[in-house]
């Protein structure tokens, strides 16, 4: 923790029965050497008492907007101003909706909105406020936003049903603010291009080949490389996620098109991360009208092989430029990846398995082995965004 030294925290918490938690988070911030100003919600003090927090933290608790006895007031600007870094612990789902959606009616939120400084948020609540589409849109507002969620684990909740809603432990909590003050802003001054999502390779106007692939993987990298500083260009296929904050992205829906939009931020590119699932053939020819399955016999569809994104790029690639391209394997993973690390002149290359539970397509977890030429790291199972930061220490160490 020797890069929380001296960092100004600014600490929020909230109405929810994890509040205990940030009694342990706030004690673990303030050993590391960290200034922290805890900002409670109302509801928040029915959990745990600010007379504990403020003993723990070497200073007043701040709840309302003024002091009632003396009209004191309390700067949400002059604290957002002040903070290297600003995380809720526990983020309930009402506090992340008012976040979301800019209801400044708490000295919690306010501050918020004053903040200069990097926003994370540890969501906690039951599991079905968890998975309730209304708190999903939240968070993946706060994302585009650019704020960092960490993720909750799945557990027993206060309700004593078990499931996804735990915040996660403060440990871990104070290790992700520690990584963000360690990589600081390592890629300040780079371009990076990253293509995430699958194609659509259109049969007809209603029909395609495709994959299962949300980008949910070179979201998580774009977003990471632009927090560190970068200028992302996110070639993006056919998804249903927000735009990363502080990232240009480029939308196309074939291979043809990918490769035309990554072949131009290319050249111009320091570091290419080629996440995107490419769909290996499109049929040869396209219909133009719906085919009915009344009056159209379709016998076969004739494939032909789409372009390799990744081989392209290798090929044109100079000196200085770093190439990092994906793996997706069922069998023979390392061996397959390799060959592929090889063929295509690439840097490094990033293994995922489908056998693995938890990693692939559509979840929010990935567990990866990053291959380079000089030996292999594995990774256990975590979150994708944290599997982004894991890569792009690799890219950059």
């Amino acid at each position: 923790m020797n890069y929380l030294k001296g960092k100004h925290i600014v600490l929020g918490i909230t109405g929810g029965i994890a509040a205990y938690k940030s009694v342990v988070l706030l004690r673990l911030l303030v050993k590391a050497g960290a200034e922290v100003q805890v900002v409670i919600t109302p509801s928040g003090k029915e959990f745990i008492t600010p007379v504990t927090l403020s003993a723990l933290s070497g200073k007043p608790v701040i709840c309302d907007f003024f002091t009632a006895n003396t009209g004191e007031w309390h700067s949400h600007v002059d604290i957002g101003l002040w903070a290297d870094a600003m995380v809720v612990a526990p983020a309930t789902a009402c506090t992340l909706a008012k976040m979301a959606t800019g209801v400044a009616d708490n000295m919690l939120v306010t501050t918020y909105l004053s903040a200069k400084a990097p926003v994370f948020v540890a969501p906690a609540m039951d599991l079905d406020m968890m998975a309730h589409p209304s708190t999903l849109r939240n968070l993946d507002t706060l994302r585009a936003d650019g704020v960092t969620v960490i993720e909750p684990e799945t557990g027993e909740l206060a309700s004593h049903l078990v499931g996804r809603g735990r915040m996660e432990e403060p440990e871990k909590i104070a290790g992700a603010l520690n990584r963000f003050f360690t990589v600081g802003q390592s890629l300040l001054g780079k371009k990076v291009l990253i293509t995430a999502g699958p194609t659509y390779e259109r049969i007809d106007p209603v029909r395609f080949i495709g994959n299962f692939s949300t980008g949910k993987m070179g979201y998580a990298l774009a977003a990471e490389a632009a927090r560190r500083g970068a200028e992302v260009t996110l070639v993006s296929g056919p998804v249903a996620l927000s735009r990363p904050a502080g990232v240009h992205v480029v939308y196309v829906e074939s291979a043809r098109q990918m490769l035309e939009a990554a072949e131009k931020a290319f050249v111009e590119a320091d570091i290419a991360i080629m996440a995107a699932a490419v769909a290996d053939y499109a049929p040869e020819q396209y219909v133009g009208h719906k085919i009915k399955r009344e009056h159209d016999e379709v016998d076969s569809i004739r494939l032909v092989k789409n372009p390799d994104i990744a081989a392209t790029l290798g090929k044109s690639k100079r000196a200085g430029q770093t190439l990092v391209g994906f793996a997706l394997e069922t069998d023979n993973g390392l061996a397959n990846a390799r060959e592929k690390l090889e063929r295509k002149n690439l840097d490094m290359i990033v293994l995922n398995s489908l056998s693995d539970k938890g990693a692939g397509f559509g979840t929010d977890t990935n567990k990866i082995t990053v291959i380079t030429c000089d030996g292999e790291t594995a990774f256990p199972l975590k979150s994708k965004a944290d599997v982004a930061a894991d890569i792009i220490d690799c890219i950059t160490a």
